[in-house]
């Protein structure tokens, strides 16, 4: 299976300004700035880039931005609880020049399987563009049934394949054994990388991968050349990462900004209800960041 995306994608943040404005001139230097770090791609305007708080002329603005800073892969984020205004923003987003789309599980409503697989169907028309389901029951409530994802796979052409944060390695081997050749399982959950790279999937779509790109893909690498106590041992060294990203009880957007803010990038903070940095976040950074590079 190939990644259509890249192996290693990171879910970047969105800067923000001193006034909490939309700093697009950050948000070219950043992309410019991960791409140089290792990032095969980039997903634009998702969960740690803050998406609910964007509005939609903030996003198609991010994408055009970024989009003339860059030449890898970008996926946007288009996905909501509301079809129709998904649909819209997919469509509106297609214009930008992004090369995919990010479409997460509809979220608060909890409808039903129907309606997700419903849901879906029509983003995937609304635009042709390949797009990743964003399978994550611990933020939308719904986990989404395997099968329906395999419809999807098998009947909707524009459906790449999945984020997958559902933390369920066993579904997630079944839905790559059956799904097409072509599809494509990203581990959503920077974690459960390595075991989701046992059952078949591709790449990582990580907020970690924003200091440690390198890193995940010499672990990726590893594992697909069948060297799997060199990827064993490179999972090791990220593990503080992996813990540093939900650190003192911090969303991964503002731990990644804390992160970043250390190594001299302008990200700013985040916007409400997200939260602010607690303190002692931005010392935690840079004793996690010299463990791994001193490594």
């Amino acid at each position: 299976m190939s990644a259509p995306f890249g192996e290693v994608v990171v879910a970047m943040v969105t800067p923000f300004d001193d006034d909490l404005a939309l700093d697009l001139d950050a948000a070219a230097a950043l992309a410019s700035w991960l791409v140089e770090q290792g990032a095969d791609g980039l997903v634009l305007a998702g969960t740690t880039g803050e998406a609910p708080t964007l509005g939609d002329e903030e996003k198609l603005e991010l994408f055009r931005v970024v989009r003339g800073a860059v030449d890898v892969p970008l996926v946007a984020g288009t996905g909501s609880y509301d079809t129709a205004h998904s649909v819209e923003l997919s469509r509106a987003a297609a214009a930008t020049g992004v090369d995919g789309m990010l479409v997460v599980c509809p979220y608060y409503s909890k409808p039903s399987q129907a309606g997700i697989e419903a849901h879906f169907r029509a983003v995937g028309a609304a635009a042709d563009l390949p797009f990743l389901v964003y399978d994550i029951p611990g933020r939308s409530a719904r986990k989404i049934d395997t099968e329906v994802l395999l419809r999807l796979a098998h009947e909707v052409p524009t459906m790449a394949g999945v984020k997958d944060a559902a933390g369920d390695p066993g579904g997630s081997a079944r839905l790559v054994a059956e799904a097409p050749d072509d599809f494509a399982l990203y581990s959503g959950d920077d974690a459960l990388t390595l075991p989701l790279l046992a059952v078949g999937a591709v790449g990582v779509i990580g907020v970690a991968a924003h200091w440690s790109a390198r890193e995940h893909a010499e672990m990726i690498t590893a594992y697909h050349a069948g060297d799997h106590e060199r990827a064993r041992r490179c999972n090791a060294r990220l593990l503080d990462s992996y813990d540093y990203e939900v650190a003192l009880g911090a969303p991964q957007a503002v731990c990644a900004k804390a992160m970043l803010r250390t190594l001299g990038l302008a990200v700013g903070d985040c916007r409400l209800p997200i939260g602010p940095t607690p303190d002692g976040l931005e010392d935690l950074a840079r004793v996690v960041h010299q463990g791994l590079k001193g490594a």
